[in-house]
């Protein structure tokens, strides 16, 4: 009894809260949405609704676009390359080397996204172009990226596969067999500079395990005492500046 009589206040107090808080809704209520599916009464208002379905379209195939047409993929491939030879385990996270592959990608993109904003963003937005035209400039400006660091041989190997004519120019390449040509040539790019970045790292494990055979120690991981030696040396020879600025020549070509 006494406990009920000690918890009265704050019974009167939450009742009092809940009576204000019942009037405050009450005066303001929450606003409704409504949302109407019928049919176009405009040309206009149906261009509208494609237009709608088409950005969520792009939306949702925005990753796909990043990794598959963009310098994404290079990247963020020789940055795990940097750290499996570091042999740090999670040091960078994926986070940062994701981020940071996100930023290197839209400094590197900016000159085509640059493009495609003035030869197609821009007028379609003021109604000077429709939206086929927009969409066509887009593609010749992506296709002109993509086809300069495409191998002829990758592109050859997709064309041949589908039997299609050798293409004039790059405006009459077809998306379906450049976007591929370009990932498999961007695999085999990253992989090359990859391998560039493991050999100094490898001969330190090398040098690190045969000193510890020769000293008997076979019991000690190599791994454990080439660690810091390795990191030593990334970090005198600033080897951050050095990939991002093998990255950014790499696309300079």
């Amino acid at each position: 009894m006494k406990k009920l009589i000690k918890l009265l206040p704050l019974l009167l107090l939450a009742g009092m809260l809940c009576s204000v808080s019942g009037q405050a809704f009450a005066a303001d209520p929450i606003p409704g949405i409504n949302i109407d599916i019928g049919t176009a009464n405009s040309p206009d208002n149906a261009s509208g609704t494609v237009t709608i379905i088409l950005l969520i379209t792009i939306l949702s195939l925005a990753p796909a676009i990043l990794v598959m047409m963009t310098s994404f993929t290079r990247i963020i491939i020789v940055l795990g390359f940097v750290r499996t030879s570091l042999g740090t385990m999670q040091m960078p996270p994926n986070q940062v080397l994701i981020g940071l592959a996100m930023f290197l990608t839209f400094f590197i993109m900016a000159p085509t996204l640059g493009e495609i904003n003035e030869t197609a963003f821009q007028p379609y937005m003021k109604g000077e172009i429709t939206q086929t035209a927009a969409l066509d400039k887009a593609s010749i400006t992506m296709k002109q990226f993509m086809f300069q660091h495409t191998r002829q041989k990758d592109l050859k190997l997709f064309l041949d596969y589908t039997k299609a004519a050798p293409p004039s120019g790059v405006e009459d390449t077809p998306l379906t067999a450049l976007v591929p040509a370009y990932a498999i040539s961007e695999l085999k790019t990253a992989f090359q500079m990859g391998f560039m970045v493991f050999i100094p790292f490898l001969v330190i494990d090398m040098v690190v395990a045969s000193t510890l055979m020769a000293m008997g120690m076979m019991m000690l991981p190599p791994v454990m005492i080439s660690l810091p030696f390795k990191i030593l040396l990334f970090i005198l020879v600033d080897g951050w500046y050095l990939v991002v600025r093998s990255l950014l020549l790499s696309f300079n070509s």
